[in-house]
């Protein structure tokens, strides 16, 4: 049995809300997560993307997306993982319901909805409560699962018969049907330590199992919030080119950074890095990427 190819990754330097460097229809997978609206760690990051309320966080969202629907090629997959925010404001605690408008706003843009799944991050603080304890009716459900929502552009991808790179990217039976089952609840949540806080990291196996759910091999996946790196490693690893885009002028440095130590080369000419590797990737623990640069 062959080896698996490696995939050749490029970085970008720029806004998710303009992907002026990437063609329209070159992409066949997006995986990411943004960053959480009304969740407070974020609050800087979109202040500086000029969005200060709720609905205008929801917009730069929107505008991510909508650049999406632009590259990804028709019947494409939009994989977004984005997780609800509980935060009290002008004194009422409330949920903030960023699934539920993500979809909203994917829908608008033409993108077609399907089945989604959830994400029951397994934790440290399994019996966690918010509210008044054992007395009713104050307490609140805790919140321990995200969304990893799903959407096609258009219609059914027309692949060639017998295509071999398809077959090449068959997974198993029991793959299938633990994949393809809406609740998963055996992927634990990746260490949430990033320098000055919390990374909102999401793990790797995340990423993988999107990518050979939704892609095959030699096909280009994007991840438009970037951050460490994690989509694109998996996307690399299992035989996909990979596109990261980030915003941020230091998580971006930190991410061409981490393709040093894993030998890939950057073109400091175009303002990009083109990740070329020439063997598999090693074996080392996995990354975690920032969710609003994805986590």
């Amino acid at each position: 049995m062959s080896e698996r190819p490696v995939g050749v990754v490029r970085l970008i330097e720029g806004d998710a809300r303009r992907l002026d460097g990437i063609d329209a229809e070159s992409v066949h997978l997006v995986v990411t997560s943004p960053p959480y609206p009304m969740i407070p760690q974020w609050d800087a990051l979109f202040r500086e993307l000029g969005a200060t309320d709720y609905p205008a966080m929801l917009a730069v969202l929107a505008g991510a997306w909508r650049e999406c629907e632009r590259v990804l090629v028709p019947g494409g997959i939009l994989a977004v993982n984005i997780g609800d925010a509980l935060r009290t404001t002008d004194g009422a605690f409330r949920l903030w319901p960023n699934a539920a408008e993500t979809m909203v706003a994917a829908e608008r843009l033409g993108f077609r909805p399907l089945p989604y799944i959830l994400w029951k991050k397994p934790t440290n603080k399994p019996n966690a409560f918010l509210g008044s304890g054992f007395l009713p009716p104050n307490a609140y459900v805790t919140l321990d699962c995200e969304y990893i929502l799903l959407f096609r552009k258009g219609a059914l991808r027309r692949l060639p018969a017998h295509d071999p790179r398809r077959a090449r990217s068959r997974f198993s039976r029991v793959e299938r049907d633990r994949w393809f089952s809406q609740i998963w609840s055996d992927i634990r949540g990746a260490p949430q330590r990033a320098g000055n806080g919390r990374s909102a990291a999401f793990p790797i196996a995340i990423p993988e199992r999107l990518i050979r759910m939704f892609s095959i091999e030699g096909e280009t996946v994007l991840d438009p919030f970037a951050g460490t790196g994690t989509t694109l490693l998996a996307a690399q690893r299992w035989g996909r080119n990979a596109v990261g885009v980030e915003w941020d002028a230091d998580v971006f440095r930190a991410l061409v950074e981490r393709g040093r130590v894993l030998d890939w080369s950057t073109d400091r000419e175009s303002g990009a890095a083109r990740v070329v590797r020439g063997g598999r990737p090693p074996r080392r623990r996995p990354g975690a990427s920032t969710a609003g640069r994805t986590g």
